[in-house]
């Protein structure tokens, strides 16, 4: 599936420059649309884009490598088939790109072990695993590579990564303070509505592709059969109001899941199912997400038919990404003292 070149904007005034990267691991959920790929989509209009599979981020922890080759593949039929226009931003496979590796080595000369530590993430993946690597430790040192390299304004990114975006901005005024100015400082933008979608069976976890049950999570290929039978059968609260609340986790999700599913507020959504009752809101919500997902699926798998076009497009992405991130690498060279490096 060729995709049309769409008309440039005609406003040649937008500078922001936009950053954000996805793992090819596992299929993804509705969880990553709502958090990740519809705000891709709404920030590529603003600026530079560039859009990234992490795939390096993706062996930190035992995998199979032929998942990660297939994988890679579903990721970038699912990011064009979501709405990113390829002649509009740029998209990526991290390791075509080998500036993301040499900037991470360059950075974590500067970045503590004891910052490292404290990730969240870290702990929490080590304590899921018999064995830790030490890429799975300076895994964020990586990440804050994959934004700083292209000078980047704005990360839409999940609330999980608050923090590591946080450790990126440290490391860019550390790295500015001992080198001189180098690095713009990100910011991050967060869905207002469903940043968490809520495991189905679970609503207190996160729903997760790879810790969440087969019940928990809405996948984005799911058939409309499945995405309803999960839905119906999604943990809910006792009583029969439709109402976010702290004592209604069950409910609550749901409600965020319409919200993104359908674009309308989650008062509006609640204002009118008030009372009526769980199942009669549950039906309500599978068919909002049903018709979200639909024109989704048709588009991915007409594009994931045809995967040396995708690999074209990955092409084209890494020659044009490596345009921007080579001067920023060669920079950092430069000022922390390295001899001149040929072109």
């Amino acid at each position: 599936m060729r995709l049309r070149r769409r008309p440039s904007p005609a406003d040649n005034s937008l500078t922001v420059r936009i950053f954000s990267g996805i793992q090819p691991t596992g299929q993804k959920t509705f969880g990553n649309y709502s958090g990740g790929f519809r705000q891709y989509v709404a920030t590529q209009e603003e600026g530079e884009a560039f859009f990234c599979i992490v795939d390096l981020h993706s062996i930190t922890v035992e995998y199979d490598p032929a998942e990660l080759r297939e994988s890679t593949l579903d990721l970038a039929a699912m990011l064009f088939a979501t709405g990113l226009d390829p002649h509009r931003s740029t998209v990526f496979v991290q390791s075509h790109n080998p500036d993301h590796a040499e900037a991470a080595w360059l950075l974590g000369a500067i970045a503590g072990y004891g910052e490292l530590r404290r990730m969240t993430q870290f702990k929490e993946k080590s304590a899921a695993h018999e064995f830790v690597s030490c890429g799975l430790f300076t895994y964020p040192v990586l990440m804050a590579a994959d934004i700083l390299l292209y000078q980047t304004d704005l990360v839409p990114i999940g609330d999980d990564q608050r923090q590591h975006l946080e450790l990126t901005r440290d490391l860019a005024r550390r790295f500015n303070a001992r080198f001189g100015p180098t690095f713009r400082l990100p910011e991050g933008r967060y869905p207002a509505a469903g940043a968490r979608i809520m495991d189905l069976t679970e609503p207190t976890r996160k729903m997760s592709t790879s810790t969440s049950p087969e019940m928990g999570k809405i996948l984005i290929v799911d058939p409309p059969e499945a995405i309803r039978r999960k839905i119906m059968s999604a943990v809910t609260d006792t009583g029969r109001e439709v109402r976010r609340a702290p004592d209604k986790p069950g409910i609550s999700n749901l409600v965020e899941i319409m919200s993104v599913a359908t674009g309308r507020p989650p008062e509006a959504i609640e204002a009118e199912y008030g009372d009526g009752g769980y199942a009669r809101f549950k039906a309500a919500v599978a068919d909002a997400v049903i018709a979200c997902l639909a024109p989704v699926q048709e588009r991915y798998r007409a594009l994931r038919s045809d995967p040396g076009e995708l690999e074209r497009l990955l092409a084209e992405g890494a020659q044009k990404a490596a345009g921007f991130s080579r001067p920023t690498l060669f920079a950092m060279y430069e000022r922390m003292g390295f001899t001149r490096r040929p072109d």
